[in-house]
């Protein structure tokens, strides 16, 4: 009876063993498609502020919050179980339904522009799409929901990128590393953007408080550069929308052959850096940015009229139908 138990006890260790071997491998899996992902990443957390300015400072946190669950959801209740599904069932429609995402954050990118540029007809352009808010509870939850929209978009190809690192891993080593990447960046991308939304704050408590010069100094400094970060911020997000839209784009039309345009674009990018060595790994990506940006603006611009023109429209239409039948 002891040697049985010792034989249990013997199986148990081998099978903690295996188990946390598994564990490590996970983590080691992740570790990897987050460092894979860290573009998308990027491109995520300077979207996301732009959101969040403009509201009173006691709304900043609720709404950055309201988000954060919002692309924890997307990640976890809605792109994990596509992507499992997609990728053992339906590869071929990974590619397009990416492409669609693209699409979708070429069209943001490329409205922003347009507002910045033609106000007025943005305005006109939004009151036609159901885009403007009225009173700010309203405003408030259309912010709220546009950035879970874009969030979703980028949480895809964070999931496709993530994915495509573990193509022969299991169904459920699959299954944890796209989860583990998905809480791990979501903490770390709403983690960030809550601590820049309101660094200001503490700018105020740091510059009234009663401390040392340099610390009520970095108290006025985060005061008065915090406004311009975020206004700056904002610009990225617009053109991370839009480069990363573009490049989305790009590398679906190489999938289904059409490969000059990307070709032409990286060959432009590898040229421009070698032109200068000793930053040519920034060059090369700036280029390669700027002209997936410049896609990105051109698919964009062509959408703004189709949006307005026919899909907001059948959008209407198809609104009071769901009303009523609620």
């Amino acid at each position: 009876m002891s040697t049985g138990l010792i034989a249990l006890l013997d199986d148990v260790a081998a099978l903690a063993k295996v188990a946390a071997a598994s564990l490590d491998d996970v983590a080691a899996q992740a570790g990897r498609a987050g460092v894979k992902a860290a573009g998308v990443v990027i491109d995520d957390a300077a979207v996301t502020p732009r959101y969040v300015v403009g509201f009173a400072a006691s709304r900043e946190l609720p709404i950055v919050w309201r988000i954060a669950l919002g692309s924890l959801k997307n990640k976890l209740v809605f792109l994990l179980p596509a992507a499992l599904a997609l990728s053992a069932f339906a590869p071929f429609a990974i590619t397009p339904l990416l492409m669609l995402g693209g699409a979708f954050l070429c069209y943001e990118g490329a409205e922003k522009i347009y507002e910045a540029l033609w106000p007025h007809a943005a305005h006109a352009h939004e009151a036609k799409t159901g885009a403007a808010g009225q009173d700010p509870a309203a405003f408030e939850q259309a912010r709220v929901a546009s950035a879970i929209q874009t969030d979703f978009i980028l949480s895809a190809e964070i999931m496709a990128l993530t994915l495509s690192t573990v193509p022969e891993a299991s169904f459920w080593t699959q299954a944890a590393v796209l989860a583990l990447v998905g809480i791990g960046i979501t903490i770390g991308v709403y983690g960030a953007v809550a601590l820049l939304v309101k660094a200001d704050d503490a700018g105020v408590a740091l510059a009234a408080g009663g401390g040392p010069a340099p610390v009520r100094a970095l108290g006025r400094g985060l005061v008065v550069g915090m406004p311009v970060l975020l206004k700056l911020l904002g610009l990225v997000g617009t053109a991370a929308m839009l480069w990363v839209g573009g490049g989305i784009l790009l590398h679906g039309l190489e999938e289904y052959g059409v490969t000059a345009p990307g070709h032409l674009l990286h060959d432009a990018a590898a040229t421009a850096g070698g032109a200068v060595p000793a930053l040519g790994g920034a060059v090369a990506w700036l280029v390669g940015a700027l002209g997936s940006a410049v896609v990105g603006l051109v698919v964009g611009g062509m959408l703004i009229p189709v949006v307005e023109h026919a899909i907001a429209p059948l959008a209407r239409r198809l609104r009071p139908a769901k009303v009523q039948a609620a």
